[in-house]
């Protein structure tokens, strides 16, 4: 079952429940993928790697208009994103752990020979391909500072 079938069967379920967060989130979803679609060059398909791409970014915005909506004391606008978050992660595989992170980064470093923070894009460019949806981009960079400044 591709990802837009899953989201119209979870859509179907948020209608029949009146779960008002998931439909929201879920037509978010939609839209995407309709516009996904309609990009130039997809001949109204997406990839899995489109769609895991355009959730990832989803999943971004959401975050960083939850911090913003966070420190402007605005409950309400925090709530509604924290919800979509929750919808859209259920569509995303299993992100990694820190300590999974750590030694699966310990192995691209080792892989690619890096030594020192100089070599800190050599490791992002691996990594960033090889941890696709697996880990967030921040904590990605986050990591490989830290393991190559030991």
């Amino acid at each position: 079952m591709n990802l837009e079938q899953q989201v119209m069967a979870e859509m179907k379920e948020a209608m029949k429940s009146k779960n008002e967060a998931a439909l929201r989130g879920l037509r978010a979803i939609k839209a995407e993928i309709i516009k996904a679609k309609t990009e130039p060059g997809a001949n109204g398909e997406i990839n899995d790697d489109v769609a895991l791409k355009m959730l990832q970014k989803m999943m971004k915005q959401r975050k960083d208009s939850l911090e913003i909506f966070k420190q402007q004391s605005r409950d309400d606008l925090a709530k509604k994103e924290a919800e979509e978050i929750a919808i859209i992660e259920k569509f995303l595989p299993a992100q990694m752990g820190e300590a999974e992170l750590k030694a699966a980064l310990a192995q691209i470093i080792a892989q690619v020979g890096a030594s020192s923070s100089a070599d800190m894009g050599k490791v992002m460019g691996v990594a960033t391909k090889q941890l696709a949806g697996k880990a967030d981009g921040k904590a990605i960079s986050s990591a490989v500072k830290e393991l190559l400044a030991k």
